[in-house]
């Protein structure tokens, strides 16, 4: 049995993960501790607030306690809007306490790009403009070149959280740009484990969504390799070798 341990803010796309969970196998668990969100708002201050080390430090015990093998915290958002260096202290810190190996949702899909080996890729977000263009800039700090960014102008993950398949296709496909190697949709309030096939095929590309990517994090820090073709392409390619 592999253990997985996730700090996820608040309550809004949480069975997203319980979903991921059936999808991958019996031998893998994947175990949700809420953090505590303090403000609902997609705006710089409140987010860094959110992403706070005394915040996720509350969650940590209970997730020792479950035997995770590594944890990651599953907010986007919450990790990104601390720029590249500060996300790596921020995961620097979690791991401390954690006394396990750890990341964040931000730095998945820097990694997950690098699984797929694809380095243009287009960002589908519901932030608002200046969060989104955030978001960007974490990514090219990584290595990615964004070809476009579409942002939603949505305020709290509570209303992120309502949106169902027709608002998910509607900004993936606004998102989608010819140039893009992949498809970003980040936000861990946004449901989209029900929908990675579909939506791999109707743009024709691989898509990244950050519930997906979180799962896949943590199983690349617990050094599992899962094959789970409803999660999309991510799950079913071999790893890249660099040469």
């Amino acid at each position: 049995m592999t253990a997985l341990g996730l700090l996820y803010p608040g309550h809004s796309a949480e069975d997203d993960y319980q979903r991921i969970e059936l999808l991958l196998g019996s031998d893998i668990r994947v175990d949700v501790v809420h953090t505590d969100i303090g403000e609902d708002a997609h705006r710089v201050d409140a987010l860094r607030e959110m992403g706070a080390p005394g915040r996720l430090a509350a969650g940590v015990e209970q997730l020792r306690l479950s035997g995770a093998e590594a944890v990651v915290w599953a907010c986007t958002s919450g990790s990104f809007v601390y720029g590249w260096e500060g996300a790596h202290e921020q995961v620097r810190a979690l791991a401390l306490s954690a006394g396990l190996p750890a990341s964040s949702t931000s730095f998945a899909f820097a990694h997950a790009a690098d699984e797929l080996g694809v380095r243009r890729v287009a960002v589908g977000a519901t932030y608002p403009d200046d969060v989104a263009a955030l978001f960007a800039d974490f990514l090219r700090e990584g290595g990615a070149e964004v070809v476009a960014v579409r942002s939603s102008g949505i305020i709290t993950a509570a209303e992120v959280a309502t949106w169902g398949e027709a608002e998910l296709f509607a900004l993936a496909r606004a998102a989608d740009h010819q140039d893009a190697e992949a498809v970003l949709l980040p936000d861990t309030a946004l449901h989209t484990a029900a929908h990675l096939p579909a939506l791999e095929k109707e743009l024709g590309k691989p898509v990244l969504t950050a519930n997906q990517v979180t799962v896949w994090e943590a199983l690349r820090l617990a050094d599992r390799r899962v094959n789970a073709p409803t999660l999309g392409a991510l799950f079913t390619r071999e790893p890249i070798v660099q040469a």
